[in-house]
């Protein structure tokens, strides 16, 4: 198994519409919602850092943008302030008789301060009608199965769905298209293990 997703299976990952922005009432204060733009690098690597108790998700978002594989990053901010971040990048789900593109959800961060009061929940809708609209076929994480089952999310093993890295209750999907996926080994992108192995 990839360190990267070692380390997320022992932590809830994730836990704790693009220009459009959408706009929600959480910890009362507003948030909004938007995709990211040129300049807000260093602000995303500061509330990942702060999300985790590592520099890998840092790491994996920085690669992902440089390399072109960052499909789509929402932020989430408050008062001009950015409090959270969700990203999606390439998955390739690889059957016998075909092959689909989808996207996985890592990392979701939000700061300490801002956990368990909505952002996160906000990033999770926001990025996945951003996936929807975007033409994605379905979007994979590892996470609590028990907070993403809320967004639609399902155990990927039941649908014949694997993964690389011997994750089975954590490694969940959530189909966007009305046609059924057929079983498969779902690929990420190959900075997934790069940044793992990097110092």
């Amino acid at each position: 198994m990839s360190k990267f997703f070692e380390d997320k299976r022992n932590e809830v990952f994730g836990v704790d519409r693009h220009a459009s922005m959408v706009s929600v009432r959480a910890k009362n204060m507003e948030m909004i919602t938007r995709e990211e733009q040129p300049g807000d690098e260093l602000a995303i690597r500061h509330v990942v850092l702060s999300a985790f108790r590592s520099e890998q998700e840092a790491r994996l978002v920085d690669r992902l943008r440089q390399n072109g594989r960052l499909s789509i990053s929402l932020v989430a901010e408050s008062s001009g302030t950015t409090i959270g971040q969700i990203a999606f990048s390439p998955v390739t789900l690889i059957s016998q008789l075909e092959s689909k593109s989808g996207l996985g959800l890592a990392p979701l961060a939000v700061v300490p301060q801002w956990q368990r009061h909505g952002a996160s929940a906000e990033l999770v809708r926001a990025g996945l009608a951003a996936c929807a609209d975007a033409g994605g076929e379905f979007v994979v994480v590892l996470g609590e199965p028990s907070y993403y089952r809320r967004f639609g999310f399902q155990k990927a093993s039941l649908l014949g769905i694997e993964n690389e890295y011997g994750v089975d209750d954590e490694f969940m999907i959530a189909p966007l298209r009305a046609e059924s996926l057929a079983p498969g080994l779902a690929k990420y992108a190959s900075e997934f293990a790069d940044v793992s192995t990097s110092h």
